[in-house]
């Protein structure tokens, strides 16, 4: 009893030994792979600090903080349009007879905001096609201006429309002396409307602030301007006019004088808006498109057919040539008649 006791001990003891064993090789096993994953961390730290040293600094877009969806305007930015660089035309003052009241006026060299324009009196056709005008206008004079920028361009047309000096439609402003090369709105008359279809995401901005113009939104820091240039021009009748505003790329005008008061604005809008476009050129010859039509020779027609197309003279019919009866049959011959 006592050698079975001893026995059982024995072999519990070399048991116990030999887990001892094993877990002590399975601990230095852990140590190991931690030392491992430590190290091949350290790795990929490493080779990311030599990458990100190796590559380029950011900059642009990326070196910026930017809210979702900013890509979208920096990519709208790349399309932008090359918008006039000019000023408007100068259409000189005509001969109009001063009203009794005018010389009543006392002299005022204050900014008076403009009256809402009102197309009350316009058709559905009138409002469309002012609405494509002033959106023309606005994109390519004013296309990467601030909202203020474009604004007070539309205020400048919308003026001028009425100003007994300027037609009375907007589109008749817009394209006024497209016809000839000294045209008020230089893209009318430059070719800059066929230099490519508009970038999409700036004729809707343009579009916006057209409709806003139309509907009666005022930007009253231009006054009665009916004349802009921008900074990189300097027009002879810069120093004729009065200027009341600088906003964005360009310096606003008005004229001296009654013809620049509130007053003077007195044409009515009653539509009658032209077909949105540059006029026919004056002087230019009217050609027609060159196109390739095959001619066949006189000589190689067959004579059966050379005589195609010549009158035949009034003969009466054969009675062979006459329709014969009907192929109708006779159950079907009253059909469609109305029914007693």
């Amino acid at each position: 009893m006592c050698g079975g006791v001893n026995g059982r001990a024995i072999l519990g003891w070399l048991k116990v030994r030999r887990l001892s064993k094993l877990g002590v090789v399975g601990l230095v096993a852990i140590v190991l792979a931690g030392v491992s994953a430590h190290a091949a961390i350290r790795a990929i730290v490493d080779q990311s600090a030599k990458a990100s040293r190796a590559a380029a600094p950011p900059v642009g877009y990326e070196s910026q903080d930017h809210f979702p969806g900013a890509a979208y305007f920096y990519a709208t930015e790349e399309e932008a349009p090359v918008q006039s660089q000019g000023a408007t035309g100068t259409i000189a003052l005509p001969d109009l007879p001063l009203p009794p009241e005018a010389a009543l006026l006392a002299p005022d060299s204050s900014i008076r905001p403009a009256a809402p324009f009102s197309m009350a009196r316009a058709s559905a056709v009138d409002r469309g096609r002012a609405l494509q005008c002033l959106t023309t206008a606005i994109y390519y004079e004013a296309a990467t201006e601030p909202d203020a920028g474009q604004q007070a361009v539309a205020q400048v047309i919308l003026n001028r429309a009425r100003h007994p000096a300027f037609p009375a439609t907007v589109c008749g402003v817009v394209f006024q002396g497209s016809e000839h090369a000294g045209c008020q709105f230089s893209f009318a008359c430059d070719g800059a409307m066929n230099r490519g279809s508009p970038s999409k995401a700036y004729w809707l901005r343009a579009m916006k602030v057209a409709a806003a113009a139309l509907n009666g939104h005022v930007m009253a820091e231009v006054g009665m301007a009916t004349h802009y240039h921008t900074y990189a021009v300097t027009p002879s009748w810069n120093r004729s006019l009065v200027m009341t505003a600088a906003i964005g790329a360009h310096f606003f005008h008005r004229w001296q004088g009654y013809w620049g008061t509130p007053a003077a604005f007195r044409q009515g809008y009653a539509g009658g808006e032209p077909m949105p476009g540059p006029h026919a050129r004056i002087g230019a010859p009217v050609t027609l498109a060159a196109v390739a039509v095959p001619v066949t020779p006189p000589a190689a027609i067959q004579p059966a057919y050379a005589q195609s197309g010549t009158p035949v003279a009034a003969a009466k019919l054969a009675p062979d040539t006459l329709p014969g009866d009907s192929q109708i049959l006779d159950r079907w011959k009253d059909s469609g008649k109305a029914l007693k």
